[in-house]
Order: structure tokens, then sequence, then C-alpha cells
């Protein structure tokens, strides 16, 4: 989530009730988590597993709950639960604003768009021109969505993501991470029936020109997918997830989450996907593996019977 201007970091602190060290004067952009951080940027980290990586990140600001060295031009803001300083922050910035109307006086709606009967548009939401929005499509707040593209009824843009804030030693392990960041759906996307679309948490989830979406596909929180990509349905995509350019995805693929799909992979149907695929390949199976090789394992599977017989004989002979 970017903020409307800079922001000194010495504001952030006394809102959230933190100590500066390292550059008390600095201006930050933005808040992101650790996938998404950029130049700016603001990062939480609670946990010494990730200390590291989050002062090491692009981010130019760290809420963290201990006292360390901090590189040279970065600031860390001390403060006891970085989680909580987290959720102050979204929730001054991104304030929960109950909805008064079916379409938000704050959205933007171009020439030629048709909105069906039944539609929520939410706060701040941008469509572009010549777009359907189906019957009872969802777009919630902060959305983007370019030209010439159609939405058919049911769908949900722009859902929290999920994503909890995790720790065993209390009473509700899981805490929700308020998601402040959007969907940005690019030109000429057709987005099929019943889909959701989460919102990144803190960035944005985004739909690249010219994909098209089968009924009852999911795309997590943070995920970019590429240009005239081809999901069939009850395709699941997870969180944090690259696919590039012309990528099928074919009926009821699973795609686990933080990894790549390459440029005009095909992924067959059932295909369980848990790490990256390289591009311009045919995957099928779980774990996805080149499709060749997969149905010459598959053959050799179903020969099983036939030579386990044949080594019985074998050993009767001895």
């Amino acid at each position: 989530m970017k903020f409307p201007s800079p922001v000194p970091v010495q504001w952030i602190a006394e809102l959230i009730g933190a100590v500066v060290t390292g550059n008390k004067n600095g201006l930050a952009t933005g808040i992101n988590e650790i996938h998404k951080v950029e130049e700016g940027d603001l990062v939480f980290v609670d946990h010494p597993k990730y200390y590291d990586k989050c002062i090491n990140s692009a981010a130019s600001f760290i809420i963290i709950n201990k006292e360390t060295t901090v590189p040279e031009g970065k600031a860390l803001l001390v403060c006891d639960e970085p989680f909580e300083a987290y959720l102050k922050i979204v929730r001054h910035f991104r304030p929960f604003t109950p909805a008064t109307s079916p379409i938000s006086e704050t959205a933007v709606i171009g020439e030629g768009t048709v909105i069906m009967p039944g539609a929520f548009i939410g706060e701040h939401v941008r469509i572009g021109n010549n777009c359907i929005i189906h019957p009872n499509v969802t777009i919630l707040g902060y959305t983007v969505i370019g030209d010439n593209v159609i939405i058919q009824a049911g769908t949900v843009i722009g859902s929290d993501a999920f994503y909890y804030n995790t720790k065993k030693n209390r009473d509700v392990w899981y805490k929700k991470m308020e998601s402040c960041g959007r969907v940005v759906i690019e030109d000429n996307v057709e987005i099929g029936a019943g889909c959701t679309i989460d919102r990144g948490v803190t960035h944005d989830t985004v739909i690249g020109r010219g994909t098209k979406f089968d009924n009852q596909v999911h795309i997590g929180h943070d995920s970019v997918i590429g240009k005239n990509c081809l999901f069939a349905a009850q395709v699941g995509v997870a969180g944090a997830v690259d696919i590039k350019d012309g990528v099928v995805l074919w009926g009821q693929v699973g795609v686990s989450k933080t990894l790549t799909i390459g440029e005009n992979t095909v992924v067959l149907a059932q295909t369980g996907v848990p790490s990256s695929l390289d591009a311009n390949k045919v995957y099928f199976g779980y774990p996805a593996e080149e499709a060749g090789y997969k149905r010459r394992e598959l053959v050799w599977v179903k020969r099983i019977p036939e030579l386990w017989e044949k080594v019985k004989g074998l050993e009767g002979k001895k």
C-alpha cells in the first residue's frame, strides 16, 4: 500500500508507540510485507528467524521488536508488538468504511461500461471503458479494472487475503493480517462466473492483459498472472505466485505459494504444482513433471503386476 504522500518516520513512530533508531528524518512512502517490499517502504517483523531478511531487504524502515544494528540510511522502529503496529497503520490509512449504496460515490466508471443489477462496486474502484459487469458481481475497494473487461455473474474481486500472523502461545493462534493491497485487472481480460480474486496483503494482485478465466477460478493474494494466459475451471492459485505470459492451466490445477511458472507453459488437468516450473514445457501429475516422462511412468506402473509375476517365476526356477 502506498501512502497518499510520503510520511515522516517520526510521525509513524508516534502513531504506533515506537522508538526510532537510525535515519530519524526519513520519509516512508508505503507499507509492504516482505515478499513485495520496495525502497521507501515500511515492513514489520516479529520473529528472530526473519530479522536479517527484513533488515537487509529493499525496505527503508523496519518495525521490529528488538534493538539491533541498522544499515546506513535505514531506520528501525522498535516496539513490543510489530504486528499490532502494522494493523494500526493499515487501519489509519485504509479504515473500514461500511457501504451505504450498491455503487460507491467514490467509484469511477468509464464510458460504455454496463453494470448489471445486483452488482456491488466498492469505494475508490476504477473501471475502464466498455466493460460488462454481470449480475451479483462484487468488486471491493481500491480495485482497478482496465478497458473491455468482462466479469461473469457471482464473481468476487478484491476479497481479503488468506494471510494470518501465527503464534501458538496465545488463545487465538491465527490473527488476521488486514489487507490493504489492491487487485489490478488489465485490458481485455475475461473472468468467468463464481471466481474469487483476493487483494494483495499490502501490494497488488495482478491479472495481465488478454488473460481469460473459466468459472470457479481462485487467485490468491499478491499473485501476478501474466498476459494472454488461459485458466480452465476450478484452477486454484495460492499467494505470491508469479505466472508468466501465455501460461495455460487446465481444469483443477492446484498451484502452491511463492513459486514461478515460466512463459508459455501448459499444465494439464488435475496437476499439482508444489514448486517452480520451467518455460515452454507441458507438465502433468503430482508432483508436476514433464508430461511425456509422467505418461511413461504410468505405463510402467501398470506393468508392475506383470513384472512381479516374472520375478516370482525366476525365483521359482532357482
